[in-house]
Parts: C-alpha cells; structure tokens; sequence
C-alpha cells in the first residue's frame, strides 16, 4: 500500500543498515507494527458496524417521509471515526444528501433521521449507504470502503378528486343511479304510484295496497353496475414528441384519479397499460384484473407509480389480447394520446361484443379532431384532456 509515510519507512531502514543500532531497530518495528495493527483494526471495525434502515415505503404526491437511520458497533473494539454517506436520488433529496462522521464505542449505536420529500411519483431507490475509514492512526492515506443494502420507496401518482364521471354502461343492477329506466333496480325503492292497466303484478305493494284502499305499486331507481377496465397508452411513438413526458404523466394522472373514483363508488375496476415495470422480470407491467376495493387500488396505484414509457408493445394489440376476456357490459376506459385505423376496427368489434367504449385523448394530439370525428361515426364518445384543468369537467 502506497502512501505518504513510505519515504519515511525506507529512511527508518537505511540508518538501521548503516549504524547497526538498536533503536533504529525499535524504532523500525514499532513503526511497522502500528501500521499493520492499525490496517487489521479498520477491517475489523468496518465489517462490525451494522445498520438498519426504518420508513414507510410508501407515500402520496407531496408527502414527507421520514427515514430513521441506526448505525451500530457490534464489536468489542471502538471505532475511532467512520463515514457515513447514505446514497439519494435528487428528486427526493435536491443537492444534499445524507452524510455523517461518527465515533462508536464498543457495542454502542446512534441513530439519526433525515426527511426525503415526495415531489414526484416514481419508484427510488434509498441507499445504497457507504461506509468509509482509515487506520488509527492517520498512517495510511487510503480509505476502506464497504457498501450496504439499498430499499426502495414508491412515490404515488397524483389523484385528483373527481365528483360527477359519466361513463357509458350496459350493465344493470349496480350501485350508481342512472336515468334510463331499463336499468330500474328493484332494490332501490323511489316511491309508490296509483295502479294503471298493464304494471306487472309483481310491482304491487300489497301492503299500501291494504292501507290505501287502491292498488298500489311500487317505482324503483335506475341504477348501474360500472365494471370498468381502464385501458393506458404508454406506448411512446402514440405521443407528440415534444409534449410526451407532460402527456404521459397527465395519462397517469387521468388513470389514477378515474380509478379512485371507481372504487370509492364501490365499483370495480382493473388496469391494462403497456409501459416498462422495473420490477417485472422481462419489464412487461402486471395486468389488473376487475376488482373493487381499497387494498385493489392500492395494487393499481402501485403499478402506477412504478410505469414509464416504452416502445416494445403495440397498444391496439395489447387491446385485442385483453379485451376479448372481457365480459358483456363492460366498460373500456382507453386513455391515449393517438388512436390508429387498427385501434378503432378494435373498438369496432368491442361495441359489437357488448363493451362500452369511453375514450380519453391525454396531452397534446395532433389530429384529435380527425379521431373525435371518426370515434362520432361508432357512436363513441371523446374527451381530450390536454391539461390537468380540464379534468375540472368531471368536478361539477
């Protein structure tokens, strides 16, 4: 090992040689064997220091999280200084990052806590952390390394609250009211009315009947079942190039908040998309099947969060391969930011197989009056969102 003090060492050597003293000698080997205890000793204190790491790894657009970071000395021999640099990304940390320089006696720890900010969604790694020192006694100018265990945080997308969402849906007897009549819910009982000639028996109420003198029968509320698969577009040729990072993160936005909607309205909904999941093995991201429910939310708010845009998968044949399980009523929530002559043969033959097709064009699209007059043709209905404002629709 090269360092500041070998001149010094090979000096020590040459007026041993020459003088033949004893104490260049003792001096030679004291040296030597500071310098080779003091080396061991930094191993050793290295390879005893342990570490964990405590945080809620997972937060909301906007949130601060706390990280608790607890170092320990495990050994029995004290660590005169180390270094501590634990590894951040900058969309949570900025310019700074957490760094430290601590003394440990033996068996002793010390805990400290920084905050990381949730300024966008993502999935981020916290750590790796670094652990740095030297010998003793100052005599090498290398530092030993070792690094340890990174964890991961993921930030959600933004959820904009939504209050009044009309989708399309053939799907009776549900939980939202409706105003067709053919979707009257005989669970949902809006009043009572005078018999006339033709109302089925089954829709007297005998009971008012009894009370009233007439006949009377029964007037229930339209309602719907909402089952919604929401169909997102990630593919990065489907939008402009200049607006894609804007258009795709409001294409999540969009996703994210119609699928809060959905499940506070007690509805069910799933997730197709054709982004990159760092966390699948080949990056193809996890299909969401039709489900209602919190904890299914949170499933799909996770794949949210972790998406980005890819190039490999075609999005009208992703559509095809899915759509095709789907069962009749169903509604297809497809949010996009291109819709191509394959993807409206597709939405074509849905609406021929009973599914509702609702259509969101996110962010910046050159030709959404061409695709808004082409949806007209099938009867579908269009709604281009080209900034977060526009959502404000969906909140009167």
């Amino acid at each position: 090992m090269i360092n500041n003090y070998f001149p010094l060492l090979v000096f020590i050597i040459l007026l041993a040689a020459i003088f033949q003293d004893d104490f260049f000698f003792t001096l030679l080997y004291l040296f030597a064997g500071a310098f080779v205890i003091g080396i061991r000793w930094s191993h050793r204190i290295l390879r005893a220091i342990r570490f964990n790491r405590g945080f809620t790894n997972r937060a909301f657009l906007g949130e601060e999280v706390q990280v608790k970071l607890t170092i320990s000395n495990s050994g029995w021999l004290p660590v005169p200084w180390v270094r501590i640099h634990e590894g951040l990304p900058v969309e949570l940390s900025g310019p700074d990052s957490f760094q430290r320089v601590i003394s440990l006696g033996p068996r002793e720890e010390k805990s400290f806590i920084y905050n990381v900010d949730a300024r966008r969604r993502g999935y981020y790694p916290i750590g790796p952390i670094y652990f740095s020192t030297s010998d003793i006694l100052g005599l090498s100018t290398s530092e030993l390394r070792r690094e340890g265990e990174l964890e991961h945080l993921t930030v959600y997308p933004k959820i904009v609250p939504l209050s009044n969402v009309n989708f399309p849906s053939q799907s009776p007897m549900g939980t939202l009211r409706h105003h067709r009549p053919i979707f009257e819910d005989p669970t949902r009982i809006l009043g009572k009315r005078d018999y006339y000639a033709g109302d089925s028996l089954r829709r007297v109420d005998w009971k008012a009947t009894a009370v009233t003198g007439k006949l009377q029968v029964k007037l229930y509320e339209p309602s719907i079942a909402l089952e919604t698969m929401i169909f997102l577009n990630l593919h990065k040729e489907d939008y402009h190039y200049r607006m894609r990072i804007a258009s795709t993160e409001l294409a999540i936005i969009i996703a994210s908040s119609l699928a809060n909607w959905l499940v506070r309205k007690q509805q069910k909904v799933g997730l197709v998309v054709n982004g990159n999941d760092p966390l699948s093995a080949e990056g193809n991201p996890q299909f969401i099947p039709v489900r209602s429910g919190q904890g299914h939310l949170m499933q799909i708010l996770d794949i949210l969060a972790r998406i980005h845009v890819d190039d490999r998968l075609d999005f009208s044949v992703l559509f095809r391969n899915r759509r095709i399980h789907l069962p009749w009523g169903t509604t297809l929530t497809v949010i996009t930011g291109n819709v191509d002559d394959g993807l409206f043969e597709e939405f074509h033959q849905s609406l021929r197989a009973g599914l509702s097709v609702n259509l969101i064009l996110a962010g910046t699209v050159l030709k959404a009056r061409d695709i808004t007059q082409k949806a007209s043709v099938f009867g579908i209905p269009v709604l281009n969102i080209t900034r977060e404002s526009d959502m404000d629709i969906w909140r009167q």
